[in-house]
């Protein structure tokens, strides 16, 4: 009887598996396996948002394996031990893990196949788990990477995706593979009170409704309504893996149409990150083009950077949108744009703050997306336009013209009228004064000469 063990990572489902298919294919038995590592929770990656819908991924796919004869098993610990030990209790000969960029990932990988090999066990490697196209599958001439995204995506696009795996039909696991209880998503606090549901039933069930809904086919016009809430929401999922990257790029081009095409580059581009980050893993943390910038910290911007955060910078549509991350744990993409650029080159505080306040919230916060959106941002990363700022103030009349998704988050300016919602300190003095919403913390003209002056463009 052969026995074959599968890690789960970032790729918590059961439909469109690779690196349980492969298993299920050399092995008689198979021992799904997921291990709490300690070294998340020290390196300060286990928010409480993530945790809760971690807890809900991992109950989703123990329930999806005991209706197919088979069950998750849970153990805590550093990874390349317990991996180990659960090999060598139930006599497994491969080991079988979806491939990650980060440097933490690359770590992981070695410590398994040094601790593995020692034991006689193959470590079996997947790639395009994570990712619809493996990072690495293209590359420019002469370059590791594609430090631009346009000539990325031409390649990307003509990429052939393999074919999206069925659930399988049974997965027979082992006696004598013991695990601990699951985490429950109420054993954790400080979860903010519109979080979604997490797991693979509640990510498929997301994308199956939005595209009936008409939100796919709308998604061209409509993924910059801050108001209209018009995106797919469907990151938490493509984050935990619940949801196949691959399968999601199927299913929008068998639908077709100029929404289905924008939302197939929104998945390039997180692609085009994660090969980004699997070639040059410093850049979670270090300047991927430095700018030389001299960023304020937190000792001299202590106050600025307090207000940004609480949501009471002046500047509506900025703090609706920080209330909104505080709140869901999410936030619209063109609303993480405007509040980054608007810490960094507006208040010009090092774009790794905002960095890490939004790991610290978001459910859907990752290594690669969040520190190289934040990075693109500033002006650091891969923009080709390092030097543009974004005016929030034009941001929301663009955006949230009505001023509906101010008003959703700023109760203070629920009564304004759209002409001035998004620039309250214009009202007069005694209704300004009646708002108990601050005036602005920064004007916008000075600190655009300030940014502009510090990046030598004067």
């Amino acid at each position: 009887m052969t026995v074959a063990v599968v890690l789960f990572t970032a790729d918590l489902r059961l439909r469109d598996h690779p690196p349980l298919h492969a298993a299920l294919r050399s092995a008689d038995e198979v021992v799904p396996l997921f291990v709490l590592d300690p070294g998340v929770h020290a390196a300060g990656f286990d928010a409480p948002n993530r945790r809760a819908f971690l807890a809900d991924c991992l109950s989703d796919v123990d329930d999806g394996l005991r209706r197919r004869g088979g069950r998750l098993v849970v153990r805590s610990g550093p990874v390349d031990r317990e991996v180990r030990a659960v090999a060598a209790a139930c006599g497994a000969t491969e080991v079988h893990l979806a491939a990650g960029v980060t440097a933490y990932a690359h770590r992981r990988e070695e410590r398994l196949r040094r601790k593995l090999g020692t034991a006689g066990v193959a470590l079996r490697v997947h790639e395009a788990v994570i990712t619809a196209v493996a990072p690495g599958a293209v590359t420019p001439a002469g370059s590791d990477h594609f430090a631009v995204f346009t000539p990325y995506s031409r390649r990307w696009s003509e990429q052939t995706l393999r074919t999206p795996l069925a659930a399988p039909r049974a997965v027979r696991v082992p006696d004598g593979v013991h695990g601990e209880p699951l985490p429950g998503r109420a054993d954790g606090s400080g979860t903010s009170p519109g979080l979604p549901p997490g797991g693979e039933t509640a990510g498929r069930d997301r994308l199956a409704r939005w595209t009936r809904s008409g939100g796919l086919d709308a998604y061209e016009e409509r993924h910059d309504d801050l108001a209209g809430d018009a995106t797919s929401r469907l990151s938490p999922y493509l984050h935990f893996g619940a949801l196949s990257a691959v399968e999601a790029v199927h299913r929008a081009r068998a639908r077709g149409g100029p929404g289905a095409e924008t939302f197939v580059r929104q998945l390039c581009w997180r692609d085009f990150h994660h090969q980004v980050l699997a070639a040059r893993p410093e850049a979670s943390w270090r300047d991927y083009r430095t700018r030389d910038d001299r960023w304020r910290g937190e000792d001299d911007a202590a106050g600025d950077i307090a207000a940004w955060r609480d949501g009471r910078t002046g500047y509506p549509i900025v703090d609706a949108a920080m209330r909104q991350l505080r709140h869901e744990g999410w936030m619209h993409n063109r609303a993480r744009l405007l509040t980054a650029s608007f810490l960094t080159k507006t208040l010009y505080v090092d774009w790794r703050i905002g960095a890490r306040h939004f790991l610290d919230l978001l459910v859907d916060g990752d290594i690669v997306n969040n520190q190289l959106n934040w990075q693109w941002a500033a002006g650091t990363g891969t923009d080709t336009r390092p030097h543009r700022v974004l005016n929030p103030t034009v941001q929301a009349k663009r955006f949230d013209p009505d001023g509906a998704y101010v008003r959703r988050w700023v109760p203070e300016l629920a009564d304004v009228d759209a002409g001035r919602i998004h620039e309250p300190w214009r009202l007069p003095e005694d209704r300004r004064t009646a708002l108990a919403y601050p005036s602005p913390i920064v004007d916008l003209a000075d600190a655009l000469t300030r940014f502009r002056h510090a990046r030598g463009r004067d």
